[in-house]
């Protein structure tokens, strides 16, 4: 199926007790939602992801950082999500901890979370039953799994590279 690709990052930050960081969402996609903050690479203009991760650390969470700051933990690719576009999103840890919690933005309202109590938030189902868990399991470590959305709403997904860390 012949779709536009799309290109974005999601930025997993944490803070000293290594409480993770999650946006309550203002805009689509997912509104109303828990997900890390981020957004769409300028492809148009040659931006790479890791340039994007770190303009979007500043844009929404008033953070300076460079591409050394980040670890490029996950790489998830969606064919024809929604009916509607290809995704190809980039997942990196923040490695700097935050020290306080970020204002209200206009994507939404920042509060940090113990990882336990992540699966029990309002999250896209997908993102609790694969992503969150991948992220866990690869933090300091990398993975790449890749997404068949077909139109009856079914999703198929595969796990194509796994390098798990022991922190787990």
């Amino acid at each position: 199926m012949k779709l536009p690709y799309k290109v974005a990052t999601l930025l997993y930050c944490f803070n000293e007790r290594d409480e993770v960081l999650l946006l309550e969402r203002a805009q689509e996609p997912n509104r109303g939602f828990w997900s890390p903050c981020g957004g769409k690479v300028h492809i148009d203009e040659g931006e790479s992801p890791y340039a994007c991760a770190c303009r979007e650390a500043n844009e929404e969470l008033g953070l300076q950082i460079v591409p050394t700051d980040l670890h490029l933990t996950g790489v998830v690719s969606e064919h024809a999500y929604g009916g509607q576009v290809h995704w190809l999103m980039f997942l990196f840890e923040v490695k700097p901890r935050l020290k306080e919690c970020p204002p209200k933005h206009r994507e939404g309202t920042f509060r940090f979370f113990p990882r336990e109590q992540v699966p029990s938030l309002h999250i896209p189902p997908t993102d609790r039953e694969i992503i969150w868990p991948c992220i866990w399991k690869h933090r300091g470590g990398f993975f790449a799994a890749h997404w068949h959305c077909h139109p009856d709403g079914r999703n198929d997904w595969m796990l194509e590279e796994s390098r798990p860390t022991k922190r787990a």
